[in-house]
């Protein structure tokens, strides 16, 4: 069936009469939408911006078949404002979107949200050879999350930067803000460090890679790697920053540090040579937080990835520690002794607090996965030792991806800000018959039971595309897309707004896009 209306929809576009009015399908959903009887589809247009919203607006314009002439009687306006009446106060990606059939004005409070007008125009659009017309409508707009994020892991599997590229202008067609680039792991460490150059000279290359699925002991036998260059990450960064979307760093501590002490064996806790693993799945390897030169090793790192990343927030990871490499070192429980730290999680809620204390004193937020709470969301950390009783420090983004959601209210109730990532939900490494598509389009970051006040601590959702078993970027695209569309609408478009059977019926007008960018969609339900 998706084949039959994709084929009604290459013919549509063959068709060489007048163009067809129809109600343009726009993804995310506008907060406010008005359709009217106006198009707009003159020849030649006089642009009235200055500045970088100029240059905005005529990165679209050239996409189309019109010329820019100052003293023409057709006009398009882009305005920043201080105010936008009916939105929401601290909504900063707000815009207005007028369109009449003499002109087109785009009222923003944000550069950003001008922007993002302008993806919304590109929707609006219908062409035909040379030919083009876009909808009269007025549109109000906002997000229902400031947070709107995708993860790409290239700890495990390495991309070019062309797929990353790819990524990051699907992400901003659709008005999602965050790429969160998950950049070391047991696996792999992928970005370049000057101060510590074996990272990458060692931790970037594997043997082999494990397949099938975890524990399979099986191996593809095919040599693994690849890094980012300091120049490699300025240029994802900048080309990021155009399109309106922050890069959020993850580097990996204290657990998933395998590759570094592949690199550096003195990070670890025996400081005994080790290979980068093969195999997929949680490692006991863990860095030696009792020793001051590693934790000099991490502030060292840090300052590196600061310099390279505007981002006012940093991920340190922070999940699936395994307590054993700690238990079974007499210089990390000596350690917890002195610092009287009663229990290994609580060992890494102090460790995860000196962290936070660095990045805050760099004017940057910590955020890692909700274990840094101290929470024991993993069978192997239920050891009988006991939560933990340190309190994480004040400002840490808390990203939760397992346990019940009440650990969600519990944390707000703590004073943390949240990023809901509920790996049932939002994990595309998942197949279909896990999440299918109306899984994801039906997730709600914010769970039962909040308060108002509660709900404002829920800052958005982030999708992740783990990368243990995707031999090829053909494979990883089809469990990506179409869900990727659907983490778009929950993060904009109000609950309230939302309607699976209108969202699966427009991604039929979508697949022309992502075909002409090279990306292989799953078969969705």
């Amino acid at each position: 069936m998706r084949y039959i209306l994709h084929f009604a929809i290459v013919l549509s576009f063959l068709y060489s009469g007048p163009l067809m009015a129809r109600n343009p399908v726009l993804l995310p959903l506008p907060q406010k939408y008005v359709r009217t009887n106006a198009s707009f589809h003159p020849k030649e247009i006089a642009v009235s911006s200055e500045g970088k919203l100029r240059s905005i607006l005529m990165e679209f314009l050239e996409e189309l078949p019109v010329s820019v002439q100052p003293d023409s009687r057709y006009k398009i306006e882009v305005s920043l404002v201080d105010k936008l009446d009916g939105i929401p106060l601290n909504s900063e990606e707000a815009y207005q979107l007028s369109v009449s059939s003499r002109g087109i004005t785009i009222r923003a409070v944000s550069e950003q949200g001008a922007y993002w007008a302008i993806q919304t125009l590109r929707q609006l659009t219908e062409r035909q050879g040379k030919r083009y017309s876009i909808q009269g409508c007025e549109i109000t707009d906002w997000p229902a999350f400031r947070i709107r994020g995708f993860m790409q892991d290239v700890g495990r599997s390495y991309i070019s930067m062309e797929e990353l590229k790819r990524e990051i202008e699907v992400l901003s067609r659709y008005k999602m803000n965050v790429f969160h680039w998950h950049l070391t792991d047991d696996q792999g460490w992928r970005i370049e460090i000057k101060k510590y150059p074996k990272l990458t000279e060692v931790g970037a290359f594997r043997d082999s890679s494990e397949i099938n699925h975890f524990h399979s002991n099986v191996f593809d036998g095919k040599p693994h790697g690849g890094f980012y260059t300091q120049d490699d990450i300025k240029e994802v960064v900048d080309y990021a920053a155009k399109r309106h979307i922050m890069i959020v760093p993850e580097i990996e501590m204290p657990g998933h540090a395998s590759a570094a002490i592949a690199s550096y064996p003195w990070l670890g806790t025996t400081g005994k040579q080790i290979k980068v693993p093969c195999n997929f799945g949680v490692h006991y390897n863990a860095y030696n937080v009792a020793d001051p030169r590693v934790i000099q090793f991490q502030e060292d790192v840090l300052e590196e990835v600061i310099a390279l990343f505007p981002s006012p927030v940093i991920h340190i990871g922070g999940d699936e520690l395994r307590y054993n490499a700690w238990k079974e070192s007499p210089m990390v429980r000596n350690y917890m002794k002195q610092n009287k730290i009663t229990s290994p999680g609580g060992l890494q809620v102090f460790f995860t607090n000196n962290i936070s204390n660095f990045l805050a004193s760099k004017n940057r937020h910590m955020m890692g996965w909700n274990e840094i709470t101290g929470a024991q969301v993993n069978d192997y950390q239920r050891d009988g030792s006991g939560a933990s009783q340190q309190q994480l420090a004040p400002g840490t983004i808390v990203h939760f991806w397992k346990g019940e959601p009440e650990l969600i209210k519990e944390t707000i109730e703590k004073g943390y800000d949240i990023v809901n990532s509920y790996h049932i939900y939002t994990y595309l490494d998942y197949d279909y018959e896990s999440i299918p598509l109306q899984k994801s389009y039906e997730f709600n970051p914010i769970p039962e039971g909040l308060t108002e006040a509660q709900q404002s601590k829920v800052f958005g959702i982030g999708c992740q595309m783990w990368g243990e078993f995707i031999p090829t970027v053909e494979s990883m695209n089809k469990k990506i897309y179409p869900r990727l569309a659907a983490y778009a609408e929950v993060g904009w478009t109000n609950p309230s707004n939302k309607d699976f059977d209108r969202f699966r019926n427009s991604l039929n007008s979508f697949i022309g896009h992502w075909e002409k960018l090279g990306i292989q969609l799953g078969e969705w339900k």
